[in-house]
C-alpha cells in the first residue's frame, strides 16, 4: 500500500519533464528520478545516500561486485564511492535522499546508538524497504503539496527516515561508521584522505598510520568496505573528476590529465578509454548528462 501511494506522488512530480525523463527537486534532499528507457553504464561517484527504487531496475558495480535492486528495494550508501551503474529495465522511477551522516551522528548518540549491532559489510548494500520507511518517505514526499507544513514538518519527518536507516536491520553499516574507532569509520577518514587531494601520491604505510591501522589491515579492510583497493579508488576519482572537466568544456585533454594528478597524458588516454569505452577527446565539452541514479 505504501509503494503504491510513492508511485503515484512520485509520478506526479515527474509529469511534466520532457523527452526521455529526467529529475525532480521536491523536498529539501530529495529527488525523483524518471528515465523511460533504460540506459548505458555511467560512472559516478556516489556520496551518502539512499535510493529506492519504485518502477525498473536498476544494476550497480562496485570493483567486481555487482548489484540488482528494482521496485520496493533500496540502495543505501554508506561511504562515498566511485561506481558504475545502469538502469537495466524501464520505465524508472526512484527516489534518491540524500543521507546526512550529521544527522545520522546526533541521532546515534540521542538513541544509545553504542548498544544497537553494527555490521561488517560493503559501503553499498541493497535492501528491501520496510513499512515504516516507506510511509515516511510518503509522508516527506506529500509535503511537497504543503509549504506551510513543510516548513514545519519536513525536518521532523525527515529526522525520522534518518531514524529509520540507522535502526534498520540493514542500517548496520552506519551504526559502525559512526563509531570512531570503528574499522568503517576508519575507512570513510581515509576516504577524506584521498578525496581531499586526489593529485597527491597515496603511500599507503602513511595513510594507514594516519587513520590507526597497519598497512595489510588497512588494506584489507578498505577492500571488504569499499571493494576496491585504495590506489584503484583513487584512480577511479581521477577518471570521474577528469570526465566532468572535459565535459565541462573548460580543459584540454592534457590539461585535464594534469589537473587530477596524472603525469602522462598518454596513460590517462588510455585509462580514460579502458573505463569509458572513449578516448577522452570525445568528450571535450560534451555536456553529456550523468544519469548517475
Amino acid at each position: 500500500m505504501h509503494l503504491e501511494g510513492l508511485i503515484e506522488q512520485a509520478l506526479r512530480r515527474v509529469s511534466k519533464l520532457s523527452g526521455s525523463g529526467g529529475s525532480a527537486q521536491t523536498m529539501p534532499g530529495l529527488l525523483v528520478l524518471r528515465r523511460d528507457a533504460p540506459s548505458a553504464i555511467e560512472a559516478s561517484l556516489y556520496e551518502p545516500v539512499l535510493c529506492l527504487i519504485l518502477q525498473g531496475r536498476k544494476q550497480l558495480s562496485l570493483g567486481a561486485e555487482t548489484l540488482s535492486f528494482g521496485p520496493g528495494e533500496c540502495l543505501l550508501v554508506s561511504h562515498d564511492l566511485p561506481v558504475r551503474s545502469r538502469i537495466t529495465k524501464a520505465p524508472y522511477l526512484a527516489l534518491v535522499l540524500a543521507v546526512d551522516v550529521a544527522t545520522i551522528r546526533k541521532l546515534y548518540d540521542e538513541v544509545a546508538g553504542s548498544a544497537l549491532d553494527g555490521a561488517r559489510g560493503r559501503a553499498a548494500e541493497t535492501h528491501r524497504a520496510d513499512p515504516g520507511l516507506l510511509d515516511a518517505l510518503r509522508r516527506y514526499l506529500k509535503l511537497a503539496d504543503a509549504p506551510a507544513d513543510a516548513k514545519v514538518l519536513g525536518p521532523l519527518v525527515l529526522k525520522e527516515i534518518h531514524y529509520r536507516l540507522l535502526t534498520a536491520p540493514f542500517g548496520g553499516m552506519l551504526r559502525s561508521l559512526i563509531r570512531y574507532d570503528s574499522i568503517e569509520s576508519a575507512v570513510a577518514r581515509a576516504i577524506g584522505h584521498i578525496r581531499g587531494d586526489i593529485r597527491a601520491r597515496i603511500e599507503i604505510p602513511e595513510l594507514a598510520r594516519r587513520v590507526g591501522m597497519s598497512a595489510s589491515s588497512f588494506h584489507k579492510h578498505f577492500r571488504a568496505v569499499t571493494s576496491t583497493t585504495p590506489l584503484q579508488y583513487q584512480k577511479e576519482l581521477r577518471l570521474i573528476e577528469a570526465r566532468r572537466l572535459l565535459k565541462k568544456g573548460g580543459a584540454s585533454v592534457t590539461a585535464a590529465a594534469l589537473d587530477v594528478g596524472y603525469e602522462s597524458a598518454s596513460q590517462f588516454s588510455r585509462e580514460y578509454a579502458r573505463k569509458f569505452g572513449v578516448p577522452p577527446s570525445r568528450d571535450l565539452g560534451a555536456r553529456v548528462e550523468n544519469r548517475g541514479f
